[in-house]
């Protein structure tokens, strides 16, 4: 059976070595006579797997010692709360609104106490970043709060915010180990693994340690409190692992691929191909200012609706996946994340090219 070129935006494409490997261990997993899907999280052999799977991924982005590395449960959607529980102490913090999920998470911070809007790029469909050197931060914020990568809108933080000293929260379920980030820059780093790291089912989140405390909201759930799953090296309930297993499996291929900085410059180079194609086009064009593009989700249009159905109908049964755009914004969305080969790139240009020759009057 032939794969398809799948660019969903999550869950997403999964490298295929990775899915072979996975295959090959399914019913035994290295002699233990059991998959990981049956395996107790407390028994020694899944022990060795989140140990070395967070050990991995340290190394992988550098992680500094004063940070934790959680893998929980929930997605990010969930952790959308968790962040105003564990560090609203004084019931105030400035969010960064840039698409969807940034709104979602500012919606969610009010649910808990006084949530700032400090830019926005809403007058222009969320397609491009705001200037954010100087935002109105007020001394008593708790945190600043950006959503780094905007699936929908296909835009990117290239140069993180001026928190003028407070600290950086950031989202970056779709931007997540695409290229080398400075973590003693951010206070929390988080992300829902469908995306770019693994099967859905997990966030992983990455919290300097002096915000871990007991000091958190009034009512904050045992299980939502940072502390919790902290002291019990994310093993304080079961947690979901066999896509922990599968991520850990990731991040070696990364490490194989030669880490975040070959990562960055094959995705550069993938987005490339696909951003150049679509600035000279005379059908298609991209949706988001040059300076705010991502290199994990591309979204075009034609300009015209009936032409954008042909298109993805058609892209669909050439074997290209997913392109429908999300609902918001229309047209067509392609993400195109680590583990999407350049070939399904080159693929689905040409397959743009065949389209445009066909469809475009001059």
């Amino acid at each position: 059976m032939k794969r398809v070129y799948n660019f969903s935006a999550g869950p997403a494409v999964l490298p295929e070595e990775v899915l072979k490997e996975a295959a090959d261990e399914m019913l035994d997993y290295k002699g233990s006579g059991m998959s990981v899907m049956e395996m107790s999280h407390r028994s020694k052999v899944y022990d060795n797997i989140i140990k070395e799977a967070e050990a991995d991924l340290r190394e992988l982005m550098n992680i500094p010692d004063n940070y934790k590395v959680l893998f929980l449960q929930g997605g990010a959607s969930q952790f959308f709360a968790e962040v105003p529980m564990n560090m609203m102490k004084n019931k105030k913090a400035g969010y960064i609104l840039t698409g969807q999920w940034a709104k979602k998470a500012f919606q969610e911070a009010k649910i808990y106490g006084e949530a700032v809007e400090l830019a926005s790029s809403a007058d222009k469909t969320f397609s491009y970043i705001p200037d954010c050197s100087d935002l109105p931060i007020t001394d008593d914020m708790d945190y600043v709060y950006i959503c780094e990568n905007n699936t929908i809108y296909g835009t990117k933080f290239h140069e993180l915010p001026d928190t003028k000293g407070k600290d950086l929260v950031a989202d970056v379920s779709s931007c997540f180990l695409s290229e080398p980030v400075d973590v003693s820059k951010y206070a929390v780093i988080y992300g829902g693994v469908q995306k770019n790291v693994g099967p859905a089912g997990c966030v992983i989140a990455i919290i300097r340690e002096d915000l871990i405390t007991d000091d958190v909201l009034p009512g904050t759930p045992t299980m939502l409190k940072w502390k919790t799953q902290a002291d019990a090296d994310s093993l304080y309930n079961t947690p979901p692992c066999y896509t922990i297993y599968i991520c850990g499996k990731v991040f070696k291929w990364l490490k194989k691929m030669g880490g975040l900085e070959a990562m960055k410059a094959l995705n550069e180079k993938k987005a490339k191909i696909l951003y150049d194609y679509l600035d000279e086009s005379k059908l298609f064009k991209g949706t988001v200012e040059k300076s705010s593009r991502s290199l994990m989700n591309v979204p075009f249009v034609t300009g015209n609706e009936e032409l954008d159905a042909k298109f993805v109908k058609e892209a669909k049964e050439a074997g290209f996946e997913n392109l429908k755009g999300h609902r918001t914004v229309g047209g067509m969305r392609a993400s195109i994340y680590n583990a999407m080969p350049i070939e399904g790139v080159e693929a689905l240009v040409k397959f743009m090219k065949e389209f445009e020759s066909k469809n475009h009057q001059a």
